[in-house]
């Protein structure tokens, strides 16, 4: 089988019966190099046994209105291709969107090697600790740490809410076994309660997760910052007396 990006007279390679595709994109031929373990060559000379790949068939086949070439059973695919359906264009762009962000996910759990179990987990076993910290402060630093606490766990207290089920009888359930020391318990929407999340499976890459609670409060800090500014513009602009005021009204 050849395939090649430039134009090529298919009756040549055909009389020698040589499968041939010609002007494929150089994107596709780099993901076709990865996936058969050949090499893309830019002259004849070039070609050699080492620019040869291997795949277990390569076939035509129908998708939708048009024809594609599957290259299928390559011995160590390095490059895949996922064929997503739907109804409706809009469906397809949201499996696209879902199946794009689950691979980024499960790439950085296989890079990092780190997790930690879903559900809400994390951040109420976090809101436990900021709890018990905010008690050994005072003034309105405890307020704040506080609050901290609560807004981690509006992700449990969400997950409950898109599940139909009651917030506050969650919370409490998940507080009480984080208490208890059981720091992997979460809320498994499908069971309708907490169990524990890393024995059922449910678990999140440590570095997204991490990620979302510092851009998070960065985004809060960002708008607390600009609070302050506009308040402080307005007590620096000077107040008009009353005979200004009527000077600026029109005639």
């Amino acid at each position: 089988m050849i395939l090649t990006s430039c134009g090529l007279r298919l009756r040549c390679s055909a009389s020698a019966g040589i499968f041939t595709a010609h002007r494929v994109t150089k994107k596709e031929l780099k993901k076709i190099e990865k996936a058969t373990g050949a090499k893309i060559v830019t002259s004849p000379d070039e070609i050699n046994e080492s620019a040869f790949g291997s795949a277990g068939a390569v076939e035509e086949v129908m998708m939708g209105n048009g024809a594609v070439i599957a290259i299928r059973d390559c011995p160590n695919p390095h490059a895949a291709c996922l064929v997503l359906r739907g109804g409706t264009e809009q469906v397809v762009n949201a499996l696209d969107r879902a199946v794009h962000d689950a691979i980024r996910v499960v790439g950085v759990l296989i890079k990092d090697g780190s997790f930690v179990p879903g559900g809400g987990a994390p951040e109420v076993e976090l809101a436990l600790h900021l709890r018990e910290y905010a008690a050994t402060l005072k003034g309105r630093e405890q307020l704040a740490v506080q609050k901290f606490a609560d807004a981690l766990e509006v992700i449990p207290k969400s997950l409950a809410e898109n599940a139909g089920l009651d917030q506050i009888d969650m919370l409490i359930e998940l507080r009480s076994h984080h208490k208890k020391g059981q720091k992997s318990f979460g809320l498994n929407v499908y069971k309708g309660r907490a169990v524990d999340m890393t024995g059922d499976g449910v678990v999140e890459p440590l570095r997204v997760k991490t990620q979302a609670i510092k851009s998070a409060s960065e985004a809060a800090a960002m708008i607390l910052r600009i609070d302050d500014v506009i308040a402080a513009q307005k007590s620096a602009q000077p107040k008009k007396s009353a005979a200004d005021m009527a000077a600026d009204m029109p005639e």
